[in-house]
């Protein structure tokens, strides 16, 4: 598949002409990366942003004990390391490939040159940002106020409604990524499983979830109910 043909369905580049989009192409670098691969090192200098065409990348930092608390999880379609770009600086976290991946390279440079060429390229990209920016002051905010309960609850709750309000679906990464994303224990994640099984919220087989009980749910996300 064409990579014109990608980007022109990408909310980041949406707006654009196909001339844009070919430009934009015509500086990508196709890498191919494998599980548990290196992408890039926290405060390595940002010499471009990516893009995922398919597999998946987590985005991580480690604590003074080596505990890894993940970011963000990317899959297709999805860019990353573009605000480093912008800012011309470094990355301020680690990514590593979680499954084989194929990922799309823009060099700053070649970026910058685009820019300059037409400006519109750099508006789309800013009002993409503003969304992603707003996307991860809400999980600053719930991994500093919620509890793990919460957290869990609330992630579900997201998962069914990306998944077209599905009650019953298969959860995207395993437990232990899962648990990264949440900034908690594997431990403690199969535990609060337990108890939300238990108390007939959810109903649990390996990584397939189904929601028994939706307003409970939702009850518990909003920390009206504890378990």
């Amino acid at each position: 598949m064409q990579l014109t043909s990608v980007l022109s369905r990408m909310p980041f580049f949406s707006g654009l002409s196909e001339e844009q989009l070919a430009d934009l192409a015509a500086i990508a670098v196709k890498k191919d990366v494998n599980r548990g691969q290196i992408i890039f090192y926290e405060s390595a200098p940002a010499e471009g942003f990516y893009i995922v065409l398919s597999g998946r990348v987590k985005i991580y930092k480690t604590g003074p004990d080596g505990r890894e608390a993940i970011i963000h999880l990317y899959g297709s379609g999805e860019t990353f390391g573009e605000v480093a770009v912008f800012q011309n600086s470094s990355f301020p976290a680690h990514s590593e490939a979680v499954e084989k991946s194929t990922l799309a390279f823009f060099p700053r440079k070649g970026l910058l040159d685009c820019i300059a060429k037409d400006p519109a390229l750099a508006l789309a990209m800013l009002g993409a940002m503003s969304k992603k920016l707003r996307m991860f002051t809400k999980q600053v905010e719930a991994l500093t106020l919620h509890e793990a309960p919460q957290r869990l609850a609330s992630y579900l709750l997201y998962t069914s409604e990306e998944k077209d309000g599905a009650l019953t679906f298969k959860l995207d990464v395993s437990k232990g990524l899962l648990a990264g994303m949440l900034g908690t224990a594997r431990e403690t994640l199969s535990r609060t499983l337990s108890k939300m099984a238990d108390r007939g919220l959810v109903s649990v087989e390996g990584r397939q979830i189904t929601i028994e009980d939706i307003a409970a749910l939702e009850d518990l996300a909003e920390g009206e109910i504890v378990l």
